[in-house]
């Protein structure tokens, strides 16, 4: 119940009405506002969630319609990432790399440049052990092979992707043996049974925003005779 309150507190839930006692009643307007909720922030920040609520009761339908697009908006764009990340890290694994040699080994600023990131990103790779290249033994300085390279690419278009670095830790070993592309197959899949579970709770969500003006307009054109006092 402390939940419901912070809703309607939040602007979320409208105002309820009162009894003679105090206590608060909710109605179908209520419930639909916070099956909105609860729909939205499933498939976007529930801090965007709010915002979009609170915009179909405080402003015209085509403000909070615009946010509503937006967010659809963003998940496409996630979608189409995911879409070219599957495409370019399949090139990637595909590529073979026989022949091996020393002069092949990339510096972490070289392959920066090549991948368009910063040398700390890769340093940070290099911590959570995503890729961890060879170290210099007198220096101390990273080098990377092209096995290396190849794994530094495929992280760099998961991350893409959208792909954290938690689940990326526990794939990157999977990738130094045989089936690397059925196993970077298998992240890509399980990031689209995500973005799809999010397009369908933004879904559900529409539904319930669409039932919210369905009532306000009821209640706009009600004889003012049955309107209650």
């Amino acid at each position: 119940m402390q939940q419901v309150r912070n809703l309607e507190r939040a602007g979320v839930l409208p105002p309820a009405t009162r009894t003679a006692a105090g206590y608060r009643v909710y109605g179908e307007l209520h419930l639909q506002s916070a099956l909105a909720y609860r729909a939205l922030a499933a498939g976007i920040e529930p801090s965007e969630a709010r915002k979009i609520v609170r915009a179909v009761h405080r402003f015209p339908l085509a403000h909070a319609l615009a946010l509503l697009d937006a967010a659809h908006a963003r998940l496409a764009a996630e979608r189409t990432e995911l879409k070219n990340a599957e495409h370019a890290a399949q090139a990637v694994c595909a590529e073979p790399i026989d022949d091996v040699r020393s002069s092949d080994s990339m510096s972490v600023s070289e392959l920066a440049n090549a991948l368009g990131v910063r040398p700390s990103t890769l340093r940070h790779w290099d911590s959570e052990g995503l890729v961890v290249p060879s170290r210099d033994p007198v220096r101390g300085t990273r080098h990377y092979t092209p096995a290396h390279v190849r794994n530094a690419r495929i992280v760099h278009q998961l991350r893409l992707a959208g792909y954290r670095i938690a689940p990326l830790r526990a794939l990157m070993p999977q990738l130094h043996r045989a089936r690397r592309w059925a196993d970077v197959s298998a992240a890509l899949a399980a990031r689209d049974l995500q973005l799809t579970a999010r397009s369908r709770t933004l879904l559900d969500a529409a539904a319930a925003i669409s039932a919210i003006v369905a009532l306000a307009d009821s209640a706009l054109h009600e004889p003012a005779d049955t309107k209650p006092t």
